[in-house]
Parts: structure tokens; sequence; C-alpha cells
């Protein structure tokens, strides 16, 4: 079943409909212990609540409010005082910790089940310490036991053992300790205040609706999503702050905003907003917002203190300034660290964080010259920074130079910067890959983009390494996605771009899960634990990106939109390049060179890549048209000339496209209905799309470069 709320939406993987108990229920037949948490904490209660409503949808057992209010007025006396101790050990080393750890097992040895909070640093049964949102479950003699050294982890670890039950696995002999890699895992919406999102293909906002804040059971339903996969960030409104938007941080809003605000620390997410860097002219009467006007520093610098004083759980501001038209610094012949250094000291006094978007880039310049290179722009712009920001500044980086196309290289800034907090940024919702009509799971592109070498620091030097503070030992790191969402019913418009949204959140918790495990996890709990089901939808959605590829844009090539839209093809339509500027194709070849001979992109990388990627011979041909201009019959490590390749990767992409669409016929009667109707009609879609692309690019350059298709096929 798809498990739709009374209100009209669905649960996702929290659906929590009758699994089979693989010998889990013993564990709930009686209250759970609750050792050394605040009962009276939000998040505790929070997190007790999930387990309740987990146990008893999945497990019928008959887990009610009341137990839980027992697992809570008994936590004073719970395993012999063991609470206060834990409570009294909040500061101790780890030796200590762990000492007190064994008290409580030694004294707490029941059967059933402990949520234990021991003091940060405390070793687990795995041997590992336990950090910050981090949790340990371990299972001994009917004994189950979640530790965590502070309420998210308590959180994260009974979604971890709900999700254990979900997918009908068994707990006995668990023995995991779980740390999130990434310090700030973060979702941005790109919501706008009339309802409309920007780059959304799910319906409309469910945050806000006629310039005004909705907030509904929906709002909290969000929330333990969210949670559920570790999220502890969320900004809710589009970067592109417009209009009403501007208005969140007055007091036109703030009643709704604290509103909101506390439902999600119910969850332990952190509340973000996105900042109109010119609010001093549109909002404080000023005519400036130069970051060194007396004026403008004295008005942001109240005006946080207004906004940290009334919104509680307010995390900080993410800022995007000096691109597409937005306001910024450089307005004013102030560099991007000035802007953001004011609005860091506005907010430090309130532990608050400027997140700032390296987004920037002329959209006017004239692309005819062929020394323009848009790529370049990002770390052009900031790498003369490096070491410039506030501690309290994080710079927010695209996973590419350019704008989340389904192939582009690893931004360059990533590793470059060596003095300053980064956060990756990447796209769950598909602008340029599918919208969420066409299948395009996006978690092995993201994995790509993590275990990417930058070379900044031997032995530390991956894109992973650098976001997540292991590199420079930063603190202020983290990872972000612009997220999916829309109140369509099943929230992601096709029930498998699901899959994005949960794989995001689980990568950005533990970046060493792999792609094909977190759909292990997310198809049982998604639709079904059927075996069929299971081998259907990973076959359809592991190989889905490279499918997309092949039928879209060759080679790195990227770009060859619809302008505006961003769906379907375009070869030479895309808004800033009206000139296909972008693969600068003529009837010899196409491909932009970016090496020292040409707009010198290749060069703005660390060693061994800069020369990796400058050589026409080593660079990696999945990213070749990036940064090469390339003759048609240019012979690839296949054998095929570059031409061939064009034709037959597109012809191939839309046949593995009709395999997928077929694949999920064959589920019918095994999934929902309504699930497998939404899928199917979005696959008559993919292949319309598809087959667009196909004919597109193979009849452009086939009359670009006059070669005839070797195989014969129809080419018009």
């Amino acid at each position: 079943m798809a498990n739709v709320t009374e209100n009209g939406w669905e649960q996702l993987w929290l659906r929590y409909d009758k699994k089979v108990d693989a010998g889990n229920g013993k564990y709930f037949e009686a209250a759970p212990q609750l050792v050394g948490f605040d009962p009276e904490n939000c998040v505790v209660r929070s997190a007790l609540l999930e387990l309740s409503r987990g146990v008893c949808g999945m497990l019928g057992m008959q887990m009610k409010a009341g137990d839980i209010a027992k697992a809570v007025a008994g936590a004073d006396q719970a395993s012999n005082g063991t609470a206060a101790a834990g409570a009294d050990q909040a500061g101790n080393s780890a030796t200590g910790a762990s000492a007190a750890g064994e008290q409580g097992k030694t004294s707490g040895s029941q059967a059933g089940l402990v949520l234990k909070k021991v003091p940060e640093g405390t070793l687990t049964e795995s041997g590992k310490a336990l950090k910050a949102q981090g949790y340990a479950l371990c299972e001994n003699d009917g004994r189950l036991e979640i530790t965590a050294a502070d309420e998210n982890g308590l959180l994260y670890g009974i979604f971890h053992l709900l999700r254990v039950i979900s997918c009908e696995k068994s707990l006995s002999g668990s023995n995991v300790t779980c740390n999130p890699d990434n310090p700030l895992r973060m979702f941005n919406h790109w919501d706008n205040m009339d309802g409309s999102i920007e780059r959304g293909y799910s319906g409309r906002s469910f945050f806000f609706e006629n310039d005004d804040i909705v907030i509904n059971e929906r709002t909290k339903d969000y929330a333990r999503l969210m949670a559920s996969i570790g999220i502890n960030g969320v900004v809710i409104n589009n970067v592109n702050v417009k209009q009403a938007a501007t208005w969140l941080i007055t007091d036109r809003f703030f009643e709704k905003v604290v509103q909101l605000s506390k439902i999600f620390a119910e969850y332990g997410i952190k509340f973000f907003l996105s900042l109109n860097y010119a609010a001093t002219i549109e909002l404080g009467g000023i005519d400036s917002a130069d970051p060194f006007d007396e004026r403008v520093i004295a008005w942001w610098k109240a005006k946080m203190q207004e906004c940290f004083a009334k919104i509680p759980n307010l995390g900080g501001f993410l800022v995007k300034a000096d691109s597409e038209g937005r306001p910024g610094p450089f307005t004013y012949g102030r560099t991007q660290a000035d802007g953001a250094n004011m609005l860091a000291d506005a907010v430090a006094p309130y532990g608050g964080i400027i997140i700032w978007r390296c987004f920037v880039y002329n959209c006017r310049q004239d692309w005819r010259d062929r020394k323009t290179d848009r790529a370049r722009a990002g770390y052009d712009n900031f790498i003369g920074m490096d070491g410039d920001y506030r501690e309290n500044v994080i710079l927010q980086i695209k996973n590419g130079p350019m704008d989340f196309q389904i192939r582009e290289p690893i931004s360059p800034l990533l590793g470059g910067l060596k003095k300053t907090n980064q956060m990756l940024e990447v796209q769950v919702a598909q602008e340029y890959t599918g919208h969420q009509i066409d299948v395009c799971y996006l978690i092995p592109m993201f994995k790509e983009v993590l275990d990417f070498h930058t070379y900044c620091k031997p032995g530390a030097d991956t894109v992973a390494d650098v976001i997540s503070g292991r590199t420079m030992g930063n603190k202020n790191t983290g990872i972000a996605a612009v997220i999916n969402t829309g109140n369509d019913v099943n929230w992601t418009g096709n029930y498998l771009a699901a899959a994005n949204l949960y794989g995001f959140g689980r990568l950005a918790f533990n970046t060493e899960l792999s792609a094909e495990e977190i759909l292990d996890e997310w198809i049982p709990m998604q639709f079904s634990t059927d075996a069929e089901v299971l081998r259907v939808v990973k076959g359809i959605l592991l190989p889905s990106r490279a499918t997309y590829e092949k039928y879209t844009s060759p080679l790195g090539i990227g770009w060859m939109v619809t302008p505006h839209d961003h769906y379907g093809c375009s070869v030479d339509g895309y808004e800033y390049d009206r000139w296909g500027t972008y693969h600068r194709a003529d009837h010899l070849g196409m491909g932009v060179d970016r090496t020292d001979a040409g707009t010198g992109y290749a060069q703005q990388y660390n060693e061994p890549n800069a020369s990796m990627y400058n050589s026409l011979e080593t660079c990696p041909e999945e990213l070749l048209l990036f940064f090469h201009h390339v003759p048609y019959a240019h012979v690839l490590k296949s054998g095929k000339t570059l031409i061939q390749h064009i034709y037959d990767s597109h012809f191939e992409g839309y046949k593995e496209a009709e395999a997928f669409a077929a694949a999920w016929d064959g589920l019918q009667g095994k999934v929902e209905e309504r699930v497998f109707d939404n899928v199917k009609e979005r696959f008559g879609r993919q292949l319309y799309n598809a087959r667009e692309w196909r004919d597109q690019v193979n009849s452009y350059f086939y009359r670009k470069s006059g070669i005839e298709d070797e195989k014969g096929r129809e080419i018009y």
C-alpha cells in the first residue's frame, strides 16, 4: 500500500505498514528504558514517539503512548541510577565514559530496549568512539541498546532500528557505530512565497502559498522524513530572494517563522533562511548595501540581534550574491570576502553561520569570444581570497564548474581552496537530468564527486575529506543539495525520484555507503520486500544515470537543452548560448579547448589533475569534449570515431530507456496500483524525450560533419 494519510500525502519510506517480524518483537514487549536523556527534551520526545509509531505499525506491538510515558516517567529510576551517573559524567574523558558504559551494562542486563546517553568520546562495542550526533546499536542476549552522546544521535539510532525492521532484517547480533561524516547535512529549498518553486517538478511549495507561510501536519511529516535520513539543516526559501521573501526577517512573518523553526527543532534540524544581500535598501531605507558602509554594518547588526532573539533554532543564512542579477559586494568594488565577513560578524555573537554560494559569473558577457569561459568564473572569483573569510563563513561550491550537468568535472575550488571552510552543493532536483520525468538515479554521480582526488593534501585529499573537515581540521563544513520536493501526493512527482531524496541524506551522513546499498534500504521501505521488485527497481535505477547521459549530452559537452525550461533537446538553444559556444561545433569537430592553449581552465586544478586534463591522450574520455576540441574522425579507445560514438550512444540510450519501461511493466500487480500507473506514465514521457534527443542530436551532428552512420541507420 502507498500509505496515503487522511490529509492526502504519503509517508514514503516511513510508511510503517505491516512487516514480517524477523525475531525483533521481543525487544519491545516492555517499555524501553531511557537512561541519561532528559525526558522533557523535544528531540527525545520525537524519537520515542517515532519508535512507538514504527513498532506499532510494522510489528503490530501495542506500544502505545502509555508505554512511552512509562519510559519517560521512569527515566530517573532506570538501571538503578545509571541515568544520573551518565549525566554526572557527561564531561568525562573517553576512558571514564567507557567505564560508565560498562556500569550501565551490568546494572541493566535484562532483555528489552535501552536508550542510553553517554559522554562524547565513549568507546562503543565496535571499538569506535562516539562523536556528536553519532550512535551505536548493539544487541547481546536479548538486550538491545542504542547509545548516543546527544539527542540527535538518539533520534538517528531509532531511525536506524526502524530501517532494519522495515527491511525485515533481524536486529539480533547488531554491533554498529555510525558517526556522521559531515557536520552540516542540508537541503536547500528553492521555494518562492507565491507558492511556486524554481526548478520544482513535484507540484507547488508546501511551505508557502499566496505570499504567506503554510504550517500544518505535512510540515511535521517533512521534518520526520528529513531527520530519518540524517538531515540536520534546512533552508526553506529560494536563494533568489525576491519580493515577499525579503520580509521573512521582519515582524511581518516572525510569528510563523518561529512556529516553523520549532517544528524543525523537534527533529534536531537547524533552521536557515536565504537572505537578500540588498535588504538594507529594500527594508532598511538605506541607499547602499556596501559592506564597508557604517550604516549598512549597523543595520545588519541590529537586524541579526532581532532575528536570533526572536527565532529559536536559527542556524544562520544562505546568500547568493553577484550572480544572475542578484545584488552583491562587487557593485561597490568590494570582494566576496568583504560581503560575507560583514554578515558573519553580525551573526557571530549568536553562534550563527553565513553560507556563501560560489555560483558567481557574468551571464551577460559576450560568449562569442572564444577565450570567454564560464567554467573559469568560480575559481577566478574566489581563489584569490583563500584564507580571507571569517571562521563562521562556509563557501558553498557546486559539484562542477558549470551548472548541475549530467557530466562535468569536479569544481577546482574543491581542494583548490586550502584555508577556507568549504561545503559541497549538489542538485537532487533534476533540472538538467530529466525533471523527475526521466528516471535518473543521481547517487552514483554524487559518489564520483565525493571520491574524487583533489591532491590538496597527501592522505586526505578527496572531496569527501575536504567537506568533512578531515583535510583542514575545520568544523564548519558539510554538504547541501537543492531538494526535489513539492506538494504532490508522493512528494517527488515520480515515485522513483524519491531514491535521490533518500539517497542524498543517507550519503551525506555516511559517505562510505554505496549507491547499491542505499537502494537495498530504500526499495523495501518505499515499495516492497519482494525479491523481484528489488531486482527490477535496482536494475532500472543503478544504470539510469549512464543511460540518460547516452541519449543526451556526449562526453561531457553538456547543455544543449531548451532555453529557460531546461527539459528536452535544443542543441543551440540554451539561453546563454545563442551562438553554440557551449559545444563549439563546426564542420570539422566539436568540444571546448580548455587547455593551456585554449581558455586555460585545466590549469586551475592541482597537479597531476591539471596535466591529466590538459592532454588529449590522458584526459578521461567521459570528459573529452569538456576539455578538448576534437575532430569528428578522432578515434576513441573503443575504436570508434567521435562521430560514430555520438550516433551509437544516442541509439543505445533510447534502447536502454525502452528496456527500463518494459521492466517496470513486469511489476504490475507487485507494487501498489497508483505507484505503478505513475511510473508507467513517466516512462511514456521519458521515451518520447529520449527519442527527441536521439534524433535531434544525431541529425545536428550529421549535418555538421557530413559523415554517414557506418551502421546505415536512418538519421533525419
